[in-house]
Formats: C-alpha cells, structure tokens, sequence
C-alpha cells in the first residue's frame, strides 16, 4: 500500500507547491504602475550620489548617506529604522584636496586620485621625481639616503594595446541560454593560486616604508585598465585605529604614467607639484547599516523574514552610482513600492543597506554573525531558521535578466515561476551557477538563503567599477525602473508564500 500511495502523495506535493508559487497577477499588475510609471528609484540615486558625494567607509560621506536613507525611509512609513551598529571597523577617511602637475620639462595637469586611508603632502610640495626600481631588499638598500623630497615611480614593461570590443554590452540570448543550462556536476572544481608574501605587494610594501622613513612626498601608481583618463582607484593600506597614516599613493592615468616614466627613464629632469590634502576620523570606530522593515501581519508568519539590500559604501573616486547607489537605490524603491501600494505581507520585510563591503563584506557578515548564526557550529541559529531568504543587488546599473540560484536546484521551479511576468521586460533567466563577491555570501556561507540578481554588466566592468567614472550620468533609468519592480514582485511573493523559500540539500 506504501508503494501505491507514495507516487500519488508527490504528485499531489508537486501540485500543491506549484499553485503556492503562481504568481498574483493583480499584485503584480499594481507593482508594474507604481514601479515603471510612478517611480522614484532616479530620485533616490540622485540623493545617495550627487547629493551626499563618495561613501567611503567610514567618511563623512558614508555616515550623511546612511543617514539621509534612514529618514526616507522612515518618512515612506517603514517601521524601525535605524543605523544599526555592527561591530568594530576602524578610521574613517576624507579627500578634501587633491592637486598634481608636471611642472618641468613643460606644464602639464594630471589626471589622478589618491589612494583612500593615505596621507597628503602637508601643502603645496615642488619635487623631481624618482625612478626607484628594486626587485629586492638588497636593490632597495642602493636607493637609502636619496629619496628625501622626491616623488617615486616605478619601471613599467606593459603598453597599451587597443580595445576592439565595445565599452558598454547586454547579455545575449545565447548567453542567458547558456547561463540557464549550466550543470553544476559538469564543471571542474577550480583551484585557485594565491600568491605568497615575498611577492611584488610585499616589495612595494618596502619601498613605501622606506620612502616614508626618508621623507619622500608621494609614490605613483598606474594600471592598463586606468586607460582613457578612467582610473581604478581603492584602498591604500591598513585603517584600523592602531594603525599609523599610510604613505601617499597616488593613482595617475595610464598614459600621464608612461609619459612621466619615459621623460625620466631617458634622464630628462621630470619636475613635479602636488598638493593633497586628506582627514582622518577616529572618534568613532563603529561600523553602521541602515535597518528599516514593513511588519508581518500573519499571526504565525509575521515573525519570519523577507530581506533585502545593497551595498551603501563605495569608493572615493567618484560617487558611487554603479556600485552601488544603483543596487540601494532599486532597493529602497522597491520597498517604496510595497508601501506605496498598501501590501500587508504576512511576513516581515526588512531593507538592509551595508557598510563596508568594499573592504571584504563587513556589514553584511558581521550582521549575519550578530542575528543569525551559532558561533558554534557556524551555521544558522534559532533566528537564522526564521529568514526566509536574502536578495541582493550589486552589478552595476544593467537591468534584471534573472537569478542566481547559488547551486540550489528547489528554488529553481519558485523563482522561474515569479519571473514568468517579467519575460516582456528580458528577465526570465535562472542559474544553478554560483556568483561571488557581495553581500549574498554572508547568508549563503552559513546555510541561509541569499541570491543576487544577474544583471546587464553594461560598462560596469570596463569603466565604473571603482573608478573616477562612477557617477550619476552612468545609471540607466528605465534598467533601475525594470529591477525595483521585479525586486519589488519577488519579494512580496517570497512574503506571501506560505513555506519559507526552501534550503540547499
């Protein structure tokens, strides 16, 4: 009788978990109006970036950011909004001049940013620069007592080769197909390489110090992506509050490089002025995300939890737009949305905005380890049991093609089943494939479920992903329209459903 039963009772499973995830087209229906012609999302992204500048972790910026998010979404009716501590981070850090020219053998203005937790020069300098090339310490000992006021660079063999691929490009058809059929079990475990301590970071480690214990004002540095003027410009050393002011490095432009580092390899005199001016914080160490939550109203579901969010922080160098005011942008509306139709979801939806992913992830792993893990185990705790699923933004300004599945093949029949609305706006794509490098990570490393949405990479790859290009004028206003209503859609479904999104096996 067992035998007979069985296949019937998975049928019946099978049916009655399909008709829990068909989509409510008259919810959906209400999310398009509001989402594509009432929407805010532009507005949103104008405030996070023009308005309120970079984000650096930490910086001013970032706190004036979060705090402008915070009272918005407060002001849309959100419950509970704060920013919320998570834990130990460091110093802040602010750019507040920033200047550098070649002065001799003609004028030239530079294209350049300082590296972020780096000292300035202490006012206008005037220095010749300085080829410093050592491979080793033993080399590095022949420059001791000759860099006292000069500006270092350093030997470069690489040129510029030209690009024959455009700048900017939506994923095709093929690609999606392939994206979709991908196979988990077909493809070779990659072994990754790391490399050690003695390699050229550690060396150029030594040429710094040196240089700082010497009194040199500044190093330069450079990348062949920094091409056209676009430069890629990060962190330039530790930022604890322990740590002591990192020596000036400054990022140039590929070619004002090369066109300096040629002049002084041909032993032309190459006279330099900089004048950069930066501001360390330490008065408050903390970390912070931005908090905010629409309630449940279910009796026995409204204690579980639907959540969203992006990345708040980002570079200096520019404004963040694609990375990632896009992604808290879309976020934001997408709550926006839900409240501006009234929804009463049975589960709790909560936004997050995190800090310092820039720097590896902080906000969102250590809000994860605060709320839902067991330190013990490393998995999900009691609380954790009760997070129905994470989604995140954080691809630059493209729109919404699909998802991530993150190898978890249940959820593959819901999320293919919400998105079915969405195929006249391209999104109808679903991966079993992995994907890295944001805030998703923190839930799915402990067990929870947490997906990032596949996007349109657009030019974020090529010219705004932590570059002096990223701005405002690079966000693609009927792409974000498209994502916060899908986000929107998803999450409401995700708040409706009657069993939480289901774990990987």
């Amino acid at each position: 009788m067992r035998k007979l039963f069985l296949p019937v009772f998975l049928v019946f499973s099978v049916a009655a978990s399909a008709q829990n995830d068909q989509p409510d087209m008259d919810m959906i229906n209400k999310i398009r109006t509001e989402g594509l012609k009432n929407s805010k999302v532009m507005d949103i992204a104008f405030y996070l970036t023009d308005v309120n500048g970079p984000r650096l972790q930490g910086s001013p910026g970032y706190t004036k950011a979060a705090t402008w998010a915070k009272s918005k979404l407060g002001e849309w009716g959100l419950s509970n909004a704060i920013l919320e501590p998570w834990g130990d981070w460091g110093k802040g850090w602010d750019l507040q001049r920033s200047y550098i020219a070649m002065t001799a053998p003609y004028y030239k203005p530079l294209i350049a940013y300082p590296k972020s937790w780096t000292s300035g020069t202490g006012g206008m300098k005037q220095a010749q620069l300085l080829i410093v090339d050592a491979k080793d310490s033993v080399a590095l000992l022949t420059y001791k007592g000759k860099l006292k006021g000069r500006i270092i660079i350093l030997p470069r063999a690489d040129t510029l080769k030209p690009s024959y691929t455009a700048d900017a490009s939506r994923r095709s058809d093929e690609d999606l197909k392939r994206m979709s059929e991908y196979d988990p079990k077909a493809v070779p475990a990659r072994q990754r390489n790391f490399g050690g301590p003695g390699g050229p970071v550690a060396m150029l480690n030594k040429i710094k110090e040196m240089a700082k214990q010497e009194g040199a004002i500044a190093i330069l540095s450079a990348t062949t992506r920094g091409r056209d003027g676009t430069l890629f410009v990060q962190g330039g050393g530790a930022y604890s509050g322990t740590s002591t002011e990192n020596f000036l490095d400054i990022v140039l432009a590929y070619e004002d490089y090369m066109s300096l580092y040629r002049l002084a390899a041909a032993s032309i005199p190459v006279n330099l002025e900089a004048d950069v001016k930066t501001t360390f914080y330490a008065k408050d160490l903390k970390g912070y995300n931005v908090i905010a939550e629409i309630p449940g109203t279910d009796p026995q579901l409204k204690e579980e939890l639907v959540m969203v969010g992006g990345h708040l922080d980002s570079w200096h160098a520019s404004t963040g737009a694609t990375d990632n005011a896009a992604g808290c942008a879309v976020m934001m509306e997408a709550m926006r949305i839900l409240k501006a139709i009234g929804i009463k979801p049975k589960r709790t939806i909560r936004i997050a905005l995190w800090g310092g992913e820039e720097q590896g992830l902080h906000g969102s792993r250590n809000y994860v380890k605060n709320h839902f893990t067991d330190t013990t185990t490393k998995k999900f705790n009691t609380a954790g049991d009760k997070l129905s699923v994470y989604f995140n933004l954080d691809n630059g300004s493209g729109k919404i093609r699909g998802i991530y599945l993150q190898g978890n093949d249940a959820v593959k029949p819901v999320f293919s089943s919400w998105l079915s609305p969405f195929a006249d706006l391209g999104a109808n794509t679903v991966t079993l494939q992995n994907t890295g490098g944001t805030d998703h990570l923190a839930f799915d490393g402990v067990g929870l479920p947490g997906f990032q949405f596949i996007q349109d990479e657009l030019e974020y790859n090529t010219r705004t992903h932590h570059t002096n290009m990223d701005s405002f004028d690079h966000l693609q206003a009927d792409d974000l329209r498209q994502a916060a209503t899908i986000v929107a859609s998803f999450v409401y479904h995700a708040a409706m459903r009657t069993e939480k999104i289901p774990r990987k096996k």
